[in-house]
């Protein structure tokens, strides 16, 4: 505790405000987002964001089960009473919740470097099921930081889906190919999903599967996107796309890769050999970033009509503005 003396903003054990709000702020938001999510046919989605800075955690539902992420406290706390806290916030979540203790995944969210949020934080390896917007997805809330289905990304997802009738699609860093399942139930008649993990790609082909789409159509390939850019360019039979998505990580340095990743270095590269060499006349590109400090390099794009859709593109339940930005790019007809 600080020499300051005020105690009532200091942690849950320093004042029974901060537990009290949270408990009832939770069971109000939990009401609202509930009915909101069966409205929309959602299972997956958050209804508590950090939203007391004395509790700093986020609150997901994902069907039955609920994910916990823990951030840093703003204050001083040491360990041990970080795990009563940790404590207390999952009694409340389980009892306004009204959900097993078993079926509540805590995480811990510390700025993350290279390959770090993608590494195995455990080995249950359970794969959920799990629907949204009338498709379903399989999830995992206890292996990886990330659980497979990037939430805030919704909005985009549908967007994706809505212009992919009849289109050849690429998915480029397609994790999960959470994209790939929206743009095949969208009509997209062929694509191509890229990644560095073989564990991602496998997940992403039972993902495909479980919708009923062809893994013979909807191809995945393991491949370092940089260099699949700057080797496959200059293949005269190579594929040409007119919907596709970039959604990178902010950096990597993974011993796979010929050289690091850097999405602030590396955006511009990116996205004009896919102008140049992947896209089609007409084509639309989507490209994403959770970087906090990123800056477009717009003016060195060759894209057209380079629209910033970040905001367009948060979910409701999300009170984070900058959890990504998000640009829609067209090439002339």
């Amino acid at each position: 505790m600080s020499e300051n003396g005020s105690e009532e903003t200091k942690s849950l054990n320093d004042s029974g405000n901060p537990k009290v709000m949270f408990r009832n702020r939770l069971s109000r938001m939990s009401k609202h987002w509930r009915k909101w999510a069966r409205k929309r046919g959602l299972q997956c989605f958050r209804i508590y964001d950090r939203d007391i800075p004395q509790v700093p955690v986020s609150v997901d539902l994902y069907g039955p089960y609920c994910q916990i992420s823990a951030y840093k406290n703003s204050y001083e706390i040491s360990e041990e009473e970080r795990e009563r806290e940790n404590s207390e916030i999952g009694s409340i979540v389980s009892e306004v919740l009204n959900i097993d203790p078993k079926q509540i995944f805590w995480k811990k969210r510390e700025p993350k470097k290279g390959t770090q949020q993608y590494e195995k934080q455990s080995e249950q390896s359970e794969l959920l099921e799990v629907e949204e917007n009338g498709l379903r997805f399989y999830v995992n809330l206890s292996d990886y930081l990330d659980t497979g289905l990037f939430l805030d990304h919704r909005i985009t997802r549908e967007l994706v889906r809505k212009e992919s009738k009849d289109k050849k699609f690429l998915n480029l860093f397609s994790y999960t190919g959470s994209f790939t399942v929206y743009a095949a139930s969208g009509g997209a008649y062929k694509s191509l999903s890229i990644d560095l993990s073989n564990t991602y790609l496998a997940w992403a082909e039972e993902n495909l599967r479980v919708n009923g789409f062809s893994t013979t159509k909807h191809r995945m390939l393991r491949a370092d996107v940089m260099e699949w850019l700057r080797t496959a360019r200059s293949e005269k039979d190579r594929e040409k796309y007119d919907l596709i998505v970039v959604d990178p990580p902010t950096f990597s340095n993974s011993k796979k890769m010929i050289d690091i990743f850097d999405v602030q270095r590396d955006h511009v590269e990116i996205l004009n050999i896919l102008y140049r060499d992947f896209a089609l006349p007409g084509a639309i590109l989507y490209f994403s970033t959770n970087f906090r400090k990123f800056q477009l390099a717009e003016k060195s794009i060759l894209w057209d009509q380079i629209e910033d859709i970040s905001k367009k593109t948060l979910p409701e339940d999300f009170r984070n503005e900058r959890i990504h930005f998000c640009w829609r790019m067209q090439k002339p007809s």
